[in-house]
């Protein structure tokens, strides 16, 4: 029998010192890794004043900026994408940032029908929430949402990123868990700090160590610009310039990019649900080429 020549390895474009890769790939346990959905949310009232001239992030009137119409239509295409893509099936647990804008994202893209009629269960929004002039979003046939303090935009001065009190948010978004805030007011926004942007970039990488504290394995985040940007930027130096590229590159209103998130440190604890550990029934099993050996030296 002839065997073709399998080649022991493939030139490689890139590859910078100390990569522990070959040929600029990686290989990781399954369950050390989480898919994660990260979404800016959609088109906002100060997204339009702010293209127009960047003081009007200043403005009193642009706090807790609630989407525009043209956000609301960006947010029913892209909720099309994810249920043709069969995304909205996979996800299993919703975050969003506890702001006005990125909970009107989040409920229109991965909640229920708008319809909420017949249905005994709490809506995930309101008719009219925040000023939406949107029929309610049922809370039924989707995965649950909870709102965390950590994907919150960068912080301070610009008055369309202060929040309102939690109490304020609760009736509008009756399905929504707050449960995660500890503070009903907001007491991390301040009206003459901006916060420094490696401060962002610190607090999206904890948020994204937080994420190894839950079980669920595909997340979908929707979050801000300022905390993508930022957070992601710290990410991919040891990939190949174009691949780095397509990590930080920034996002657009209402843009999904999937990303796997990857336990390299061992901040997760969950044990693997589809390995099996052989030997059963146990037997005897020395591997045919264990005393095989590469040109280095190495076991093969």
């Amino acid at each position: 029998m002839q065997f073709h020549h399998i080649p022991c390895s493939v030139k490689a474009t890139y590859r910078p010192s100390g990569m522990d890769v070959s040929g600029g790939q990686s290989v990781y346990p399954l369950h050390r890794c989480k898919t994660i959905h990260l979404v800016r949310h959609a088109q906002g009232i100060h997204n339009v004043e702010g293209e127009k001239d960047h003081s009007a992030y200043l403005s009193r009137h642009l706090f807790d900026a609630h989407l525009t119409p043209l956000g609301w239509q960006q947010v029913d295409n892209l909720r099309k994408h994810v249920q043709t893509s069969g995304i909205s099936k996979k996800v299993e647990l919703v975050i969003t940032s506890p702001l006005l804008r990125c909970m009107q994202t989040a409920v229109g893209v991965f909640g229920g029908e708008d319809s909420t009629d017949g249905i005994d269960v709490p809506p995930l929004m309101v008719t009219d929430a925040g000023d939406s002039n949107h029929p309610a979003i049922s809370s039924s046939n989707c995965p649950p949402f909870i709102a965390v303090e950590g994907c919150r935009e960068h912080l301070g001065v610009h008055w369309c990123d202060k929040r309102r009190s939690i109490s304020e948010y609760k009736p509008l978004f009756p399905a929504v868990d707050f449960s995660l805030i500890e503070s009903d007011d907001d007491v991390l926004w301040e009206a003459d700090v901006r916060e420094k942007i490696e401060d962002v970039a610190s607090r999206g990488i904890e948020f994204f160590k937080w994420l190894w504290t839950r079980k669920e394995k595909e997340i979908a985040i929707v979050t801000h610009s300022g905390l993508l940007t930022h957070t992601l930027a710290k990410f991919g130096d040891g990939c190949h310039p174009d691949v780095k590229s397509e990590i930080c590159r920034r996002f657009q209103n209402c843009e999904l990019r999937t990303m796997v998130l990857v336990d390299r440190s061992m901040v997760g604890s969950d044990s693997s649900a589809t390995d099996y550990p052989g030997k059963n029934p146990s037997g005897e099993d020395a591997p045919s080429d264990v005393t095989c050996t590469t040109p280095d030296g190495l076991p093969n």
